[in-house]
């Protein structure tokens, strides 16, 4: 079994689990959660870089513009796509988000194929068009563009590509990526809390400690996604994205009961006919493949 396989299944269970945690703060500003995990990150990045002495790498970074330039690019895209996201979950917006990451295996497809030149075969673009067709009925639906659904879409799907061609492996690149965040992330926490704004201070012991835990909550699945995206091509990584959506999808419809009727079922079963054709052609592939 390729482990990038393995690296994605636990990074993908991992983010579609992510509603039960970051509901437990509704109460807190989504900004503030932002800026925490932002903050949280760091610190345990941080400490397996000092447990792994693993800090080489620093001069040699600082020292290329470009590798700083495109880490900052990428760090840019993950901390929008993680303020979106708090965003939608804390406003009830949980199968919004879940189109989004329906959407992004999407991405991943086209990107894979208009910048990377991977090849798609026939059935893949078939298994493509009905997903398509689903997120456009969707949109539809919708009278206006599903402006939490496409962000979160796009800025993942770009953040995946950039992550696949970077220089750095997984652990040095998140840890540059939450570096180049820190500042920002500190500052706005020392800002609330010198102006009493701090809704942090106020939680209750629990959510005070949940929300410190984001540190490693946040980073394990970020590095076993980026160990998988420099393992598996765009398109499969694209495939088993779908775990996320799917299980987003069941938290919103039966635990936290949002609108899910007919006219929606409909554009869902479009994407999940696409993943199932896509699903089926690569197995068939896989057991014609000599051993």
């Amino acid at each position: 079994m390729n482990p990038g396989m393995l690296y994605a299944a636990l990074a993908f269970l991992a983010w579609g689990l992510f509603p039960l945690y970051f509901k437990v703060f509704k109460s807190i500003p989504s900004q503030e959660i932002l800026a925490h995990r932002m903050a949280w990150s760091l610190l345990f990045l941080g400490a397996v870089l000092l447990w792994r002495r693993q800090w080489a790498w620093l001069g040699a970074v600082a020292r290329q513009p470009r590798v700083l330039a495109g880490f900052a690019a990428s760090a840019l895209l993950l901390s929008t796509n993680w303020g979106i996201y708090i965003w939608a979950v804390n406003h009830d917006r949980v199968v919004d988000a879940s189109l989004g990451y329906f959407i992004n295996p999407l991405v991943n497809m086209v990107l894979g194929f208009l910048l990377l030149k991977e090849r798609m075969r026939p059935v893949q673009w078939a298994a493509a068009a009905l997903a398509a067709a689903g997120v456009a009925w969707l949109t539809w639906l919708v009278g206006h563009p599903p402006w939490i659904s496409l962000a979160l879409g796009l800025t993942f799907g770009f953040y995946g590509l950039l992550r696949k061609t970077a220089s750095l492996g997984a652990l040095e690149g998140l840890s540059l990526e939450t570096m180049l965040l820190f500042p920002f992330a500190a500052g706005y926490l020392l800002w609330l809390a010198q102006a009493g704004q701090s809704a942090f201070d106020d939680a209750g012991r629990l959510s005070q400690v949940l929300l410190a835990l984001s540190g490693p909550i946040t980073a394990i699945p970020l590095l076993m996604f980026a160990a998988a995206a420099r393992r598996l091509s765009l398109s499969l990584l694209g495939l088993m994205q779908y775990i996320v959506p799917s299980m987003q999808l069941l938290l919103g419809v039966w635990l936290y009961h949002e609108p899910f009727g007919v006219s929606r079922l409909i554009g869902f079963a479009l994407i999940w006919s696409g993943l199932a054709l896509y699903s089926a052609e690569a197995a068939l592939r896989g057991w014609r493949r000599p051993v």
